[in-house]
């Protein structure tokens, strides 16, 4: 019995729409991240490729954008704009939006600067310097797009 149980829940949450249209979006997003990225000429290589698709912040779409207006629209669709939990999945992707193009593209910048510090201390004073991570954040128009996206996946997803 226990089994069925967790059959049960397993075929529960990959039907659940709002889990649905949110990964959905996520996997749009990323697509159309690796595809641009090699429109651009930046990535070249299959390792390049998987990266931008499965590891690489920043870009175009935001993925990030992507996935919580993915979730916000969906829950408005199929719950209702008056529910709680709409306006928690709101209030949600408004502050990761808001971190995407402001925290974490600010300390992506910031650690930019480091890093250019860093080497040219080190190599004036002949020391190892260890660069630190740099996370790209987006730019305004990347989690519009990344936005756009996500609440046209929720709409058809709903829709069709």
């Amino acid at each position: 019995m226990p089994i069925e149980r967790l059959l049960d829940s397993i075929r529960a949450f990959f039907a659940n729409p709002i889990i649905i249209s949110a990964l959905l979006s996520w996997l749009l997003a990323q697509v159309m991240k690796g595809i641009i990225s090699l429109l651009d000429a930046q990535t070249r290589t299959l390792r390049g490729i998987m990266e931008t698709l499965f590891w690489r912040t920043g870009g175009m779409p935001s993925s990030h954008a992507a996935v919580v207006t993915s979730m916000a629209a969906a829950v408005a669709f199929y719950e209702g704009v008056s529910s709680n939990l709409f306006a928690v999945s709101l209030i949600s992707a408004l502050i990761v939006m808001r971190d995407a193009m402001g925290v974490r593209r600010a300390s992506g910048l910031q650690a930019r600067t480091l890093n250019l510090l860093g080497i040219k201390i080190a190599e004036k004073q002949d020391i190892e310097y260890q660069p630190v991570k740099e996370i790209r954040g987006h730019h305004p128009l990347e989690v519009v797009v990344g936005a756009l996206v996500g609440f046209f996946i929720a709409a058809a997803y709903a829709w069709l």
